[in-house]
């Protein structure tokens, strides 16, 4: 009763303690392979996009992106959440079942656009979030 109770608790230990080092030695060679999640440049020409007979200025602006892998250990820099950081102790453990957390803005800057509405009238109007100022795992 008792022996075999503490040996099937020490095998089930062990195999946890297996799946996490070959999960770590997993995400360890992923870390390697793509950058963390980052801050990218991206510039957005509004004469690309096809908008220049509505949009009077800007011509266009850096909107940056985000992107990178959001891996375990998650970095202080990461900005990740609590849920993040779950997720990603999770997905070491079940990695078919659950995705890792995903690189995504956490701070966003406004911009100012001056443009012609409908009725051929000039308005200056402030559009929030279009630029990436921070990234994180979420």
């Amino acid at each position: 009763g008792q022996k075999g109770r503490q040996s099937n608790r020490s095998k089930a230990q062990r195999s946890s303690q297996d799946a996490l080092r070959a999960a770590e030695a997993a995400a360890d060679n992923l870390r390697f392979s793509k950058e963390g999640c980052n801050k990218h440049e991206l510039y957005v020409s509004f004469r690309d996009l096809g908008w220049q007979d509505w949009i009077i200025a800007p011509e266009g602006y850096a909107a940056f992106y985000c992107d990178g892998e959001c891996s375990f250990p998650l970095n202080a820099h990461m900005n990740a959440t609590n849920h993040a950081i779950v997720q990603t102790l999770v997905h070491l453990m079940f990695p078919d079942n659950v995705p890792k957390p995903c690189c995504a803005p956490t701070k966003l800057n406004a911009i100012s656009v001056l443009y012609f509405d409908d009725s051929s009238n000039v308005i200056l109007k402030k559009y929030r979030n279009m630029v990436v100022r921070a990234c994180g795992c979420h």
